[in-house]
């Protein structure tokens, strides 16, 4: 039987089209079957995203934005609740910040201090991780994994699950260890080199999109690409439809 779990779709796989045309793309995926969508620099755009969102009929249960980096966090949670999200997510912070033991404990310091500013509002907050948060170890740990002792218990987590691949972690495994703090997934495949150009809709390429379902039954799913040699919008379609079939 399909899965009832939410499907999302992470805006950045339609950047093009959303510079474009915001409401267009919007309503396109909703013809698609997307109900939900994760919206990027959602508070650059937030009056364009809400009438987008109205009209199609979808809704943003989270977002991106760079709140580590923002001199003014606190209107970055206002524009989400102005949105209706429960979650925010940051989505990237460099490699060169992910190196030592000391760096790691004091990104979360300040991840947890903002988890507070945004419980203020209603809303979680937490991180999205690229490769390199998986691939440099440190005390014979990944980062991810020393990053994640330092943090609150309200601190939640986007796992994307084809960086954490790439980065050499056991995707499944990294789920299960994380548990309940997971509370969305990034679901996207290709080849575990690393290239974007080689994405491909989830279960046709190399990344073991069936196990890391499994190891994350209540996560919302997101898809995305980093890229796409075809029609992405046709890549999404083809990634739903596959996870409508075959998500437990």
């Amino acid at each position: 039987m399909p899965t009832t779990t939410p499907t999302s779709v992470q805006l950045y796989s339609v950047r093009d089209a959303v510079a474009h045309d915001l409401p267009g793309t919007i309503a396109r995926l909703a013809e698609i079957g997307l109900r939900f969508v994760e919206p990027y620099a959602f508070h650059e755009r937030t009056d364009e995203f809400r009438r987008a969102f109205a009209a199609a009929g979808v809704a943003a249960p989270s977002g991106h934005a760079p709140v580590l980096a923002a001199e003014d966090p606190a209107a970055i949670f206002d524009a989400a609740a102005a949105l209706g999200m429960d979650t925010v997510i940051d989505p990237f912070l460099p490699a060169e910040e992910w190196q030592t033991a000391d760096q790691v404990a004091r990104l979360a310091e300040r991840v947890n201090a903002l988890a507070a500013l945004a419980s203020e509002r209603g809303l979680e907050f937490g991180y999205h991780n690229h490769a390199w948060e998986l691939s440099t170890r440190i005390d014979g740990r990944h980062a991810l994994e020393v990053f994640v002792g330092h943090l609150a218990p309200e601190v939640v987590l986007e796992v994307d699950t084809y960086w954490a691949a790439v980065g050499g972690a056991d995707a499944p495994a990294l789920l299960t260890a994380l548990g309940d703090r997971v509370r969305l997934i990034h679901v996207k495949d290709g080849t575990l080199d690393g290239d974007v150009a080689a994405q491909q809709p989830a279960g046709a390429g190399e990344v073991d999109v069936p196990a890391i379902l499994a190891a994350a039954p209540a996560a919302t799913r997101v898809i995305e690409f980093d890229a796409y040699g075809g029609d992405v919008f046709d890549g999404i379609a083809q990634s739903l439809a596959w996870l409508s079939e075959h998500d437990r």
